[in-house]
């Protein structure tokens, strides 16, 4: 299993959402988020001050655990749907999960996602 999380702008959430139930994945959480980066500090040196509360960006924060299976096409789908070739458009993180437990049913491993 494989934890994919996902720093997108807020006008690319509603679309990077499709996606990625396009592809197969059985649920995700989205958080807002603030943060700052490479944009943030060209911003900065070309405006010489921040627009967004104490310099940060407004971005969202999209997390998944999916089958080692899909992960290549998560990956493709959130890059597709947020992408826009500029600096800022955010990150995509992977990680190896050793397992998951649902709650309610007790299941665990690719069973509880």
């Amino acid at each position: 299993m494989k934890r994919v999380e996902a720093v997108v702008s807020p006008d690319k959430l509603d679309a990077v959402v499709e996606a990625v139930k396009k592809v197969g994945v059985g649920g995700i959480t989205i958080f807002e988020a603030k943060g700052w980066g490479k944009a943030t500090r060209m911003a900065r040196d070309a405006e010489k001050s921040a627009s967004t509360p104490k310099g940060f960006n407004l971005k969202s924060y999209v997390l998944t655990v999916v089958d080692d299976s899909i992960v290549d096409k998560v990956v493709t789908a959130i890059l597709e749907a947020a992408s826009t070739g500029s600096v800022g458009d955010g990150k995509i993180f992977i990680d190896n999960l050793d397992t998951a437990v649902d709650i309610g049913s007790g299941q665990k491993g690719v069973m509880a996602i």
